[in-house]
């Protein structure tokens, strides 16, 4: 279950709040610190599989980007800081970054193409809160792998199946595309790219 902390606090708090090396994972949602669930092996297999792709495709089309360890995502309007799966970063615009060189938080849509979330048990949070708020922040392309069906049947369908929706941004509101078996994924951010949601789901699948 995910621990929402009693204290409300402000992102720069949570910031030096948060432990150094701690093998919990924290969020901010609305000024409350939740404690996030720890990923399962499988999760992980799939998140490091999809880091991969991205970066083999950003490094042959030699785009100035990255995918950091650890990074915050601090949405507008709102005393909130997730930490996403994936987030591939445009590391020019860094330097734009107000807080960037003291705090390993990102408040531009500029630095952020592509954020990608794997979903786990608190799949709400993919597919309501942080849907919302990176709308609201304007980041043009997001990823929603749900390679073990947990979403509800309002997203995945029924009998709910394996499913990875790219969410990308038209006139302000994101526009879902829905891709599952051998489809190969469509992305604005990479169009190139050679990837079947298959790939992905079977990443998690390993004996």
């Amino acid at each position: 279950m995910v621990q929402s902390l009693p204290k409300t606090v402000t992102v720069e708090e949570f910031a030096a709040w948060y432990p150094e090396n701690s093998e919990r994972r924290y969020e901010l949602h609305n000024g409350a610190i939740v404690e996030m669930p720890l990923p399962v092996g499988e999760h992980e297999e799939v998140v490091g599989f999809v880091a991969t792709k991205l970066s083999l495709e950003y490094s042959r089309l030699n785009l100035p980007y990255f995918i950091p360890k650890t990074v915050f995502v601090q949405p507008p309007q709102n005393e909130s800081s997730y930490s996403p799966d994936i987030l591939v970063l445009n590391r020019p615009n860094l330097a734009n970054e107000p807080i960037w060189k003291k705090q390993s938080i990102i408040t531009l849509v500029e630095s952020i193409p592509l954020v990608v979330e794997v979903v786990s048990t608190n799949w709400r949070d993919d597919y309501h809160k942080k849907y919302a708020d990176y709308e609201e922040m304007g980041i043009p392309e997001y990823w929603i792998v749900d390679y073990a069906a947990l979403g509800s049947r309002e997203f995945l369908g029924k009998p709910k199946q394996p499913t990875i929706l790219v969410c990308t941004l038209d006139e302000g509101e994101y526009r879902i595309r829905k891709f599952r078996g051998s489809e190969r994924i469509q992305s604005p951010t990479f169009p190139e790219l050679i990837l079947t949601a298959e790939q992905i789901f079977q990443a998690g699948n390993s004996p």
